[in-house]
């Protein structure tokens, strides 16, 4: 992927083994981890260990992001992100034969920082301190999922288009973060190009999971507000696995909100106003359920911090009202947390890289013609915001 100026550095890559410093938190954090396999397979997930298809792979990802990190743990950047922060790419030469690339290094250490994120964390989640888990995904995509071994990050493989359309809306992206702080947009933390020897370059991105913590999760859906393909045949009863599954699965279901629907409803719209002004469809609402227990009901369940607490951003000259901005739970992953009365939801927007162009067009047209009457995904950037908005206004109360 072309980039100008300061354009491309390549280095030699340090290894986890001759380069980690690991501290007592970290190797007790990892112990506790490994504890939580047996939930982790009651959950549906499953290690990527010796002997699985993606094992190497997911080995190559590991040492390359852990001596990606290493580089921004030894030499942090400062001050706000700059025009060369975006056009950056870091390339790290593996001495197990194979390079990889980190697009827009500084700038997405810049937006991790903001976000509270260390890079101490986010190397020992992503590095070769446990296996990766894989999960059963009901997605028509050829890409491939990952989670990191504590289930906060998520790893996805992209298509070089979408890595395109990604870097070249980061700018705005990060601007829309600052101006709401609270946004229901998933955090891209990371864009990743892999290559092997002479091999075809993969590209993967790296995302904090919406869908953490997830041990007590019952029910996950993938919202995108129309009927065409959007039915998945549930896992059969008493099974382990967790299935996500989409608009026709959710019939008849709603998402009991109490107050916090109104915040809810004015804050899709603005991310959606936003993904409509990037020409960008397809991406999906991720929505999660959790029973509350009966002491996590209630106004003083848990504590409750600033709403400045959840972005450490630059102060932005906009009214506090106009941002959108709300309480947050004190628990892990707050900015993807609402609690209603009786359950705790999980929301998040994701899939944001489908550009409106003209395969697209062409196969709204198809549709049309191939589904009369009937609600696809294909349809322009406007329609698909408003349709999802309004699908949301509907199914809450």
């Amino acid at each position: 992927m072309a980039a100008p100026s300061p354009g491309p550095r390549e280095v030699l890559a340090c290894s986890p083994e001759t380069g980690r410093k690991v501290t007592a938190s970290s190797s007790s954090r990892r112990g506790l981890l490994w504890r939580l396999r047996d939930k982790q397979s009651r959950l549906g997930l499953f290690e990527i260990g010796p002997g699985h298809d993606l094992h190497e792979l997911t080995c190559m990802m590991q040492t390359g992001l852990w001596a990606a990190t290493q580089v921004v743990v030894d030499h942090p950047p400062t001050g706000p992100p700059s025009e060369e922060d975006f056009s950056e790419i870091l390339t790290q030469v593996h001495e197990q034969g194979f390079e990889l690339g980190t697009l827009a290094c500084p700038a997405f250490a810049k937006l991790r920082r903001s976000l509270g994120l260390a890079e101490e964390d986010y190397q020992a989640a992503l590095g070769p301190g446990g296996p990766y888990l894989q999960f059963l995904s009901t997605s028509k995509s050829k890409a491939s999922f990952f989670l990191s071994h504590d289930q906060r990050f998520f790893l996805k493989t992209q298509r070089r288009q979408e890595m395109r359309a990604l870097l070249a809306h980061l700018p705005r992206y990060m601007q829309h973060l600052q101006r709401h702080p609270h946004s229901l947009l998933a955090r891209l933390l990371g864009m990743h190009s892999l290559q092997v020897a002479q091999g075809k370059k993969k590209y993967f991105i790296i995302m904090q999971s919406v869908f953490y913590p997830a041990g007590r999760i019952s029910e996950r859906y993938d919202i995108k507000g129309c009927e065409v393909s959007r039915w998945v045949e549930p896992a059969p009863k008493g099974s382990s696995i967790v299935l996500v599954l989409k608009d026709l699965n959710f019939q008849g279901k709603t998402i009991n909100l109490g107050p916090q629907r109104s915040w809810l409803l004015r804050q899709m719209e603005l991310d959606t106003a936003f993904l409509r002004e990037l020409n960008v469809l397809d991406y999906s609402l991720l929505m999660a359920f959790q029973g509350l227990h009966e002491d996590e009901r209630g106004p003083g369940s848990n504590l409750i911090f600033c709403m400045a607490r959840s972005v450490q951003e630059t102060p932005s000259p906009e009214d506090p009202g106009s941002q959108n901005r709300r309480l947050l739970l004190d628990v892990p992953n707050a900015l993807h947390i609402l609690d209603g009365p009786d359950q705790r939801y999980f929301l998040g927007l994701v899939d944001l890289a489908t550009v409106y162009g003209f395969r697209k067009r062409l196969e709204h047209l198809w549709k049309t013609l191939r589904y009369p009457g009937r609600t696809f995904s294909t349809v322009s950037p406007a329609h698909y915001a408003r349709r999802l908005c309004q699908w949301v206004e509907a199914h809450t109360e």
